[in-house]
C-alpha cells in the first residue's frame, strides 16, 4: 500500500476531493473506539482568559473549533466553502433593499443538548450578551454593526443593523453567534472554565489538569437537528506540547490524524513517503502571518521606522528558508486568493532594498540603528516561528539600520501583554472568521479591533470600511478593499509577511480527512469515520 499526499483545488465554492476511498466510511469507530485528533492548540483558564470557550470570549482558531463542534449557529458555511447558508435556521435573508434588516426564521424541533427547546429568545439573549460583555479579546467587534435583536414569536430573528452589512450572514456563521442557553451563561459575566452547552453536533466533556485542557471528548448530540450530518459516534481531541510530540503519537498509533500545527520538517517526510500507513492531505488555506505595531511606543512610533521595516524584510527568503513550499510571500493583508487582494505593499516598496530604507529613515530624521525586540508566541503557531524570527533579526540587523533582538513568551502570557500594550512589535497570525477580504481588513483596522491597536485612520474606519460592506456582490467591493490596502502600506501598523497552506495527516483505516479543515481552517470533525483504504 502506498502512501498518499493529496492536494486538492484552491477554488472557492468548488472544493472537491481528489480521492475517494476504497471501502465504505461507515459511521462506526473501529472496535469501538474513538477517532483520535491530534493538535498543538492549547487551552487554558487564567486571570485574563477564566472562560477560554465562552464565545463572548473567544477569538482564536483553537477555541473556535471546539466551539464549532458544539455550539450552533443560525448560518454555517458548506463543507467546500462560497456562501454561508442555514443551520439552525431553516431560513434567514435580508429584507430590504439596503443591508440593514436580517431576517430568520429556526428549525423545527431544536433543542439543547440537555432537551430543552431552543428559541428566537434564546438566539437574542445570546447575541445581546455578547455584545453586553464586550470582551477585551474583541470578538465583539464582529457584531459591531448590529443596533438590535427583535424576536417574532418562538422562531423569528430579526436583525436591525446600524449601517448595511453584507457581510452579515458570514458573521452568524461564527461562534461568536454561537446559541447558548441562558440558564447556563449569565448575561454579564464570562462563564468560566471549559463546560460547553449547546445544540450543536457534539457534546462536550473536558479533562483538565491545572487550569489546561488535556483532553476533549467529542460524543454525537442525537438532539441535533441541523445542517451536519455527523458519520462518527465519538472523537477525542487532544492537545500536545509540540509538533515532534504530536508527530510521535501519531507514528505510535496512539491518534489517528493530525492538524494544526505540524512542523516543515514533518510535511517534507510524509511527502517522501516515510510512512506508508499514512496519508497526507493538502487544502487551501487562508492563514496569514504578520508583524503588529503599537504604533504609540517610542521605537515605531514614527511611521519611518515601519516604512523602512516594509523595505528591508525579504518575504520571498523567509518563506524558502523556514517554511519551503508550506508558504508563500504576502504583500497584503487579504490573501491573494480573495476578491478585492492587492500586492500593496510589492507595489509601495518593490524589491527589499538597504538604500531605499536608508533614505527613509533620514529624510525622517530617525538615528540609526533603530533598536527593538521583536516578539513571538512560542507554543501557538508551530515550531517554525522561532526560526521565522531569527530570520527576520537578521534580514533587519544585516542592513545596519536597525539592531532588533527576539523574544519568545508562552501564548497565554503573551497575548495578554500583547492587548495591553506591552510589546512594540509582535508576530501573530490570522486565521479568518469567514472568507472575505474584510474580514482580513476590519478586525486590525476597525473600532474595537482584535489587535486593540493604537491606529486609527478616519477615512478606513468612516468611510472605506463601511462603503466596501455596502455592496451584496463582493467583487464589487474590490475598490474600496484595494483603497484600504493601499493606506495600510503607506502607514504600515501591520506588516504582511506570508500565507500558509495547511495540511492533514491521517492514518489509512480514517475517512474523510479531506474535508477535517476547510478554508478557512475550521475543523470539521464530523466529516471523520473509519473505513479501508487500499
Amino acid at each position: 500500500m502506498n502512501r498518499k499526499t493529496l492536494v486538492l483545488p484552491a477554488v472557492l465554492g468548488l472544493f472537491t476531493p481528489v480521492l475517494v476511498g476504497c471501502g465504505e466510511p461507515g459511521g462506526g469507530d473501529r472496535k469501538g473506539h474513538a477517532i483520535t485528533v491530534g493538535t498543538t492548540d492549547s487551552f487554558a483558564a487564567t486571570e485574563h482568559s477564566p472562560g477560554p470557550l465562552d464565545p463572548a470570549h473567544a477569538y482564536d482558531a483553537g477555541s473556535w473549533n471546539l466551539l464549532r463542534q458544539t455550539l450552533q449557529t443560525l448560518m454555517t458555511m458548506e463543507r467546500g466553502g462560497g456562501e454561508p447558508v442555514p443551520e439552525a435556521a431553516e431560513s434567514c435573508a435580508f429584507t430590504d433593499t439596503g443591508n440593514e434588516r436580517y431576517e430568520c426564521t429556526l428549525r423545527d424541533g431544536l433543542t439543547f443538548a440537555g432537551g430543552e427547546a431552543v428559541t428566537a429568545t434564546d438566539v437574542k439573549y445570546s447575541i445581546d450578551r455578547v455584545l453586553g460583555i464586550k470582551s477585551s479579546s474583541g470578538v465583539a467587534s464582529l457584531l459591531n454593526t448590529i443596533d438590535t435583536v427583535e424576536t417574532q414569536g418562538y422562531k423569528k430573528v430579526i436583525f436591525h443593523l446600524k449601517t448595511p452589512d453584507a457581510t452579515f450572514p458570514f458573521k452568524l456563521a461564527t461562534p461568536v453567534a454561537g446559541i447558548v442557553h441562558p440558564e447556563e451563561y449569565p448575561r454579564d459575566r464570562l462563564r468560566e472554565g471549559f463546560r460547553v452547552d449547546g445544540s450543536g453536533p457534539y457534546t462536550l466533556e473536558a479533562e483538565t489538569k491545572d487550569g489546561r485542557l488535556t483532553k476533549a471528548v467529542f460524543t454525537k448530540n442525537e438532539k441535533y437537528q441541523g445542517r451536519h450530518t455527523p458519520k462518527n459516534g465519538k472523537v477525542e481531541l487532544r492537545p500536545f506540547v509540540d509538533a515532534g510530540a504530536m508527530g510521535a503519537a501519531l507514528d505510535a498509533g496512539e491518534i489517528d490524524l493530525m492538524t494544526r500545527t505540524m512542523s516543515p520538517e514533518q510535511i517534507k517526510k510524509l511527502s517522501d513517503g516515510a510512512d506508508e500507513d499514512v496519508k497526507l492531505v493538502e487544502t487551501p488555506g487562508l492563514e496569514i502571518r504578520y508583524l503588529g505595531f503599537n504604533t504609540e511606543a517610542p521605537g515605531v512610533r514614527k511611521k519611518a521606522v515601519r516604512q523602512a521595516m516594509a523595505q528591508l524584510v525579504d518575504r520571498g527568503a523567509l518563506t524558502s528558508t523556514v517554511y519551503g513550499e508550506m508558504a508563500d510571500p504576502l504583500y497584503s493583508l487579504v490573501p491573494v486568493t480573495l476578491p478585492g487582494h492587492s500586492s500593496a505593499f510589492f507595489n509601495r516598496y518593490g524589491a527589499p532594498s538597504t538604500d531605499k530604507a536608508r533614505s527613509i529613515l533620514s529624510k525622517a530624521g530617525v538615528t540609526t540603528p533603530v533598536k527593538l525586540t521583536l516578539h513571538y508566541t512560542t507554543d501557538h503557531y508551530g515550531p517554525g516561528t522561532a526560526k521565522e524570527f531569527a530570520v527576520l533579526k537578521k534580514q533587519l540587523n544585516a542592513s545596519g539600520l536597525f539592531d532588533v533582538e527576539v523574544k519568545g513568551t508562552e501564548w497565554k502570557k503573551f497575548r495578554a501583554e500583547e492587548l495591553d500594550g506591552t510589546y512594540a512589535v509582535y508576530g501573530l497570525g490570522w486565521f479568518p472568521d469567514f472568507p472575505d477580504a474584510d474580514n482580513f481588513l476590519a478586525p486590525f483596522l476597525d473600532k474595537g479591533n482584535f489587535l486593540a491597536l493604537p491606529y486609527v485612520n478616519s477615512a478606513i474606519r468612516d468611510d472605506l470600511i463601511p462603503r466596501s460592506r455596502r455592496e451584496a456582490d463582493r467583487t464589487g467591493a474590490s475598490r474600496s478593499i484595494e483603497e484600504i490596502q493601499d493606506i495600510v502600506a503607506e502607514d504600515v501598523p501591520v506588516l504582511p509577511l506570508w500565507q500558509g497552506r495547511q495540511y492533514v495527516a491521517a492514518r489509512d483505516d480514517v475517512q474523510g480527512a479531506e474535508w477535517a479543515l476547510d478554508s478557512s481552517s475550521n475543523l470539521q470533525l464530523w466529516e471523520l469515520s473509519r473505513g479501508v483504504s487500499g
